[in-house]
């Protein structure tokens, strides 16, 4: 029996021309083993997984090569532009990643602050122009700021992903009503990614109405990876079910559950 939410053919993601039912898409660094990582990988559901291209071994004969180590008839490819730090690295990264058979798909990043891993908005914008342009399916790591959001959009990109604290830090979402506003305005999906921590992190950004939610440390740096990435996976769920059942407004004062109306009149006492 599938889970609601997600191998519900009416409510699939939809990532340019791709379409997928899981709303968790996962990195593949930091595990202790390979093994491990595929376990963790399978217990998520995901069925998009995102790849360094400077950090992995792209020779297809080598024995410690990337493509020995995910199945791609299960999962689709996500490589990404970590490391780089300028516009042009980034693009040549993201042409050099297409060359070797990753596919049109492309996580951007240009990292500005080598402490926090902010990104720089600006370079980011300016290489997700001249990736659309050759036909890259852009999907740019950024800063919670709904304008250059906007300009993304503008610019073509298939969806944005705003952090929701800084890479790693597992600090939750610090700025829940950027992200709120940012869902609010586009119509592209919204991905958060960066900064999760545990499940309800990810519940929240579901909650707030993100479209799917993008994560590595909080899974594999957990102490069991793999009861992590199944928490994950049920978290994105209930997360994405509560957004679509609609929250009670909050209230200052309680408010019986009960109604009062029809009560038994008390009697008069002693």
């Amino acid at each position: 029996m599938s889970e609601p939410g997600s191998n519900n053919t009416a409510d699939v993601l939809r990532i340019g021309t791709h379409v997928f039912h899981s709303r968790l898409l996962v990195g593949t660094g930091k595990y202790a083993t390979q093994e491990l990582a595929r376990t963790a990988l399978e217990a998520s559901g995901a069925e998009v997984v995102t790849v360094a291209v400077r950090r992995v071994n792209l020779d297809r004969d080598a024995p410690d090569s990337f493509w020995n180590s995910l199945d791609l008839t299960r999962y689709t490819l996500l490589p990404n532009t970590a490391g780089c730090t300028t516009r042009d690295e980034a693009v040549r990264t993201a042409m050099l990643a297409r060359e070797v058979g990753m596919g049109e798909l492309i996580k951007l990043e240009v990292i500005a602050d080598p402490k926090t891993l902010f990104p720089d908005n600006q370079a980011t914008l300016e290489a997700a122009r001249l990736l659309i342009e050759e036909g890259f399916t852009v999907l740019p790591y950024i800063t919670d700021d709904l304008v250059v959001c906007k300009k993304l959009q503008d610019a073509g990109c298939a969806a944005v992903m705003p952090l929701g604290a800084p890479i790693g830090s597992g600090l939750g979402l610090r700025n829940p009503v950027n992200i709120r506003l940012i869902v609010e305005a586009m119509n592209i999906p919204v991905i958060v990614d960066a900064g999760v921590g545990t499940a309800s992190d990810a519940a929240v950004a579901m909650e707030l109405g993100c479209d799917a939610v993008l994560m590595n440390t909080a899974i594999a740096g957990a102490s069991d990876p793999v009861k992590m990435a199944h928490a994950m996976r049920m978290a994105i769920v209930a997360g994405r079910l509560a957004s679509q059942a609609g929250r009670i407004p909050m209230k200052l004062y309680a408010t019986a559950s009960s109604p009062l109306e029809g009560l038994i009149a008390p009697s008069g006492g002693i």
